[in-house]
């Protein structure tokens, strides 16, 4: 399986692409898109779409994660980057590519084991992980480690569909238990 990681931006895109086969993960390329910042909102939407464009070409990713979106203080900040995001998921939808969102808290407690983490200790996982020669730019980063973080949830997900016998009574046995008066 091949991901593409995505940290969607307006001024920086930051996008990683990782390959899993097997239980090893190999890092394949990251890079951040910097948009010119002279220019309008809707020339950078098309500077954004335009690179990711070349980036799935040139990777051929088989899924692609993208950090989904969170509250911010700034409205209007929050309403460019949801612009950005739009741009992205219908460059990936066009693509055909599935894609999944997750959560930057769920991103970081995956890769760092801290839903806070600050974003030089998510660098310096990914970088371990990996076995980078250097940590990425930080928008790179945080691209690589929600790919890391699709690619372990995809693992969860398909011991949970059924790879891995369920542990415990039967749905129905665990229920009538539930439902039992206290003794």
């Amino acid at each position: 399986m091949r991901v593409l990681g995505i940290d969607p931006g307006t001024r920086h895109l930051g996008w990683g692409v990782l390959d899993r086969e097997g239980t090893r993960i190999a890092h394949v390329a990251h890079g951040v898109i910097h948009t010119n910042l002279d220019g309008t909102l809707a020339e950078r939407l098309v500077e954004i779409d335009t690179a990711l464009q070349q980036v799935v070409a040139d990777h051929a990713p088989d899924v692609a994660a993208v950090e989904g979106l969170f509250f911010a203080k700034d409205a209007q900040a929050a309403a460019k980057l949801g612009h950005a995001r739009g741009v992205i998921l219908l460059r990936l939808a066009r693509a055909g590519l599935p894609i999944h969102e997750y959560a930057p808290a769920l991103v970081k407690r995956t890769v760092t084991g801290r839903g806070a983490a600050e974003k030089s200790q998510v660098a310096l996982v990914v970088t371990a992980v990996l076995r980078l020669a250097a940590p990425p730019p930080a928008d790179a980063a945080d691209a690589l480690a929600i790919a890391l973080a699709h690619l372990s949830v995809a693992s969860f997900a398909a011991a949970i569909a059924g790879k891995v016998p369920p542990r415990g009574p039967p749905p129905a046995l665990a229920a009538a238990r539930r439902a039992r008066p206290p003794r």
